[in-house]
């Protein structure tokens, strides 16, 4: 029994750092994943408004690197690493590997023309979470924008 209380305790804590948006998308979940999975749509999207991606790693398979530098629209330049923990067609799991340290799951759900898109960040801890959490929601809004924005033009 204590085994258990103490299992649900952690997933209980885990929760408690963790960002999810939900969007429904205007597209099939195949298109979705392929913007999501080919560095010359990813680039496109990728990241706030005003914001640009340079690419110097994309690996697509658990275990792959994918690194590169956001480029702000003040000029701050912003390296990343990620690693890919899951690729399939209905999700994808990677490892911010850089400060700050997350986990982000991508869910795409098919709803009959349409695709529920879900996104989970697992922050490591409490600290990292609430220092996150005032600019990540407007941000990830954004990013959200930019993909639907993107998926038009590849449905062209």
């Amino acid at each position: 029994m204590t085994e258990n209380r103490a299992a649900n305790n952690e997933i209980s804590a885990a929760e408690e750092y963790e960002l999810v948006t939900t969007r429904v998308i205007n597209a099939s979940p195949a298109l979705v994943y392929e913007a999501w999975t080919k560095p010359e749509h990813l680039a496109q999207w990728w990241g706030p408004n005003g914001f640009t991606n340079t690419f110097h790693e994309f690996d697509l398979r658990p275990g792959g690197i994918w690194e590169f530098v956001m480029h702000g629209p003040n000029g701050v330049e912003y390296p990343n690493k990620n690693e890919f923990v899951e690729i399939r067609p209905e999700r994808i799991v990677l490892r911010h590997v850089c400060e700050p340290h997350f986990q982000l799951t991508a869910t795409f759900e098919y709803l009959g023309g349409t695709t529920r898109l879900t996104l989970r960040q697992l922050f490591e801890d409490e600290a990292v979470f609430n220092a996150i959490k005032k600019i990540a929601s407007s941000h990830t809004e954004e990013n959200l924008d930019r993909l639907e924005a993107h998926l038009q033009k590849m449905s062209i």
